[in-house]
């Protein structure tokens, strides 16, 4: 093979070892989200007025208020896949539930962040310990923190094992999270939510709905290049695997050899 040629192999890849992850479907729609954030972006800075009361603080509203939704959509695909591991072993599950909590977690810092900074001009407090969404969020993101911690440690099926029960115990505080401010209303800052309480303007919820819309195809794009990256990990790791497996073979049929060889 010449040069150029190899080379042109090595950029292209192969059916059985791919350049990259990406194809036509992902490259389409990481362009839509690309448009999309644009818009967004342009609509909640320039296109959207001023809350009365928060000023221009609300447009942190574009960016909380998705982010927090697609950290209950991630660590809820977690909690399925995990289910589906314990239930039948499905490593195409586990592969799934590895990748929506990673990008999950990205979604609930960036809510912790974003509530935050939106907290101090509204609440006139960064954080307070006395509110249950607050706390009930973090605790979720230290939960899947640990989900994550426990996934680096190996891959072999008693860590998915171990890391899947973890993402059970994550799933049982997400009602608590979503609820906690109808159930613990006095002790809590946050309002309700934005989508149902009617007070967002005509262009303020169609930017808000955009940006949900947004998010969520970006998620599907993460998801997407992060589990085939997963699954192309484990099938290297099975092909080394194999590999070794085969060599420790072919050295006992040599030490076979020898020995029968010397014997005789």
């Amino acid at each position: 093979m010449t040069q150029p040629m190899a080379a042109a192999a090595t950029e292209q890849g192969s059916a059985d070892n791919p350049a990259s992850t990406g194809s036509r479907t992902t490259l389409g729609l990481g362009l839509v989200v690309l448009v999309g954030l644009v818009a967004v972006v342009l609509l909640g800075f320039f296109g959207a007025p001023e809350d009365d009361q928060q000023r221009d603080a609300v447009r942190m509203i574009f960016v909380h208020v998705p982010s927090a939704l697609l950290t209950y959509v991630a660590f809820a695909t977690t909690a399925l896949g995990s289910v589906m591991w314990l239930w039948k072993r499905s490593v195409w599950w586990d592969i799934v539930a590895h990748s929506a909590a990673e990008i999950g977690v990205m979604f609930c810092g960036l809510t912790l962040a974003t509530g935050s900074i939106w907290g101090r001009p509204t609440w006139n407090t960064y954080w307070d310990w006395g509110d249950v969404r607050l706390v009930t969020t973090l605790i979720l993101f230290l939960i899947m923190v640990g989900y994550l911690s426990v996934r680096s440690m190996g891959d072999d099926d008693a860590t998915a094992t171990r890391a899947s029960i973890i993402g059970l115990i994550a799933a049982v505080n997400l009602p608590i999270v979503n609820r906690s401010v109808e159930w613990w209303f006095d002790r809590t800052l946050h309002q309700k939510s934005s989508l149902t309480d009617g007070n967002l303007e005509d262009l303020t919820l169609f930017t808000l709905v955009l940006a949900i819309v947004v998010w969520g195809l970006f998620f599907l794009w993460a998801m997407t290049h992060r589990f085939r990256v997963g699954w192309l990990e484990r099938e290297l790791r099975s092909g080394d695997l194999d590999e070794a497996i085969a060599a420790r073979k072919a050295e006992a049929l040599i030490d076979g050899d020898f020995q029968n060889g010397a014997s005789s």
